[in-house]
């Protein structure tokens, strides 16, 4: 995938947050390649497992932004990302939500502002967007 960066660089830190390694990746250079000068990663499992301290990774990296993909099996992630969110540390923050299945993901939980992905240029066009306006950017 080529991206142009048209577009000054932004130095708000945005974190990408999802099960998938080439997604997290491929979100990461989409970013970078929009001007997202600082980008940090990670992957939910390593916060379910434990292997990660969520609050810490964000109290470290203090993200304006936290794009979080919402996977299979919906409900229990949904749940998961209900918990992070009780954090303190994370309270107030932007968060972008992912899904591969909108459609499947509301009708487990109820109507969600995610933005489905599948990874077509478009789809991640509609992420760099919501990140951007997120942190007030044009």
């Amino acid at each position: 995938m080529l991206f142009i960066v048209t577009q000054p660089p932004i130095k708000d830190v945005v974190a990408v947050v999802n099960s998938s390694e080439d997604t997290v990746e491929m979100l990461r250079q989409c970013l970078v390649t929009h001007g997202f000068t600082s980008v940090v990663t990670a992957h939910i499992n390593h916060f379910k497992t434990g292997e990660h301290d969520f609050p810490k990774f964000v109290r470290t990296h203090e993200p304006a932004v936290i794009i979080y993909d919402i996977s299979i099996p919906y409900e229990k992630n949904w749940t998961f990302l209900k918990l992070l969110l009780d954090s303190e540390s994370i309270r107030g923050r932007k968060i972008v939500l992912t899904t591969t299945n909108k459609k499947r993901l509301d009708e487990l939980v109820g109507p969600t502002d995610a933005l489905e992905i599948v990874g077509k240029p478009y789809d991640l066009e509609k992420i760099v967007d919501a990140v951007k306006s997120a942190i007030g950017k044009p």
